[in-house]
């Protein structure tokens, strides 16, 4: 469950607090140290490749709440493979980058949807599937169809980006908060229903618990 800062006046009930940790997903030189620093500095930079993990915060204003994103950008290399679950450890929402000028950072971006399946359950995360370097069309291996299929059938929020270009990378943000805010939106109002109907039981019947 996201954290949801603590209401300090009338004012911030209406207009909600939510922190969600967000992790990045995938081979390395796909461009999710790129993603993060576009969308974080609203700059772009050629990274070398993230020993470990890296860290970011981004708050976003939305109409109906506020959403401050912590966002972990995990190392591609095999070698921190075995680690990496530790970072995506309690998060609630992920993006898994491929290149889509090289069709094999597709295939790992599945494998760690694998990974990610066995970790959560499919309401307890929000998963995009992020086709980057899209300033990269005339060397396109994957094309917009085959990611748009593969997210279609695992029900994974899909767009593609370039961080070269700023290319829709608030977009995908955007999309994933909304989204997260969708799903506890769909949650409060399954329990306020839980508990109307429960009063509704305890009134028809003649024992109280």
């Amino acid at each position: 469950v996201a954290q949801k800062a603590m209401p300090g006046a009338s004012l911030e009930v209406i207009h909600p607090t939510y922190v969600y940790k967000v992790v990045l997903l995938g081979s390395t030189s796909v461009g999710k140290s790129s993603l993060a620093y576009r969308y974080v500095k609203n700059d772009f930079r050629e990274s070398l490749p993230t020993v470990g993990c890296s860290f970011f915060t981004q708050k976003l204003d939305l109409e109906t709440a506020t959403v401050n994103f912590e966002i972990w950008d995990t190392a591609g290399q095999e070698k921190y493979q075995s680690v990496c679950h530790l970072y995506y450890r309690g998060a609630h929402a992920a993006l898994l980058v491929y290149d889509i000028a090289n069709k094999e950072t597709l295939n790992r971006a599945k494998l760690w949807l694998r990974e990610l399946e066995k970790e959560f359950l499919p309401d307890e995360i929000v998963i995009a599937l992020v086709g980057n370097k899209v300033d990269l069309a005339a060397e396109r291996e994957v094309t917009t169809e085959e990611g748009e299929e593969f997210a279609r059938t695992k029900g994974l929020l899909f767009m593609e980006t370039s961080a070269k270009s700023n290319y829709q990378v608030n977009e995908i943000f955007v999309a994933v908060a909304l989204e997260l805010l969708k799903r506890e939106q769909e949650r409060a109002s399954t329990l306020s229903g839980k508990s109307t109907v429960d009063l509704g039981e305890s009134g028809t019947r003649t024992r109280c618990c």
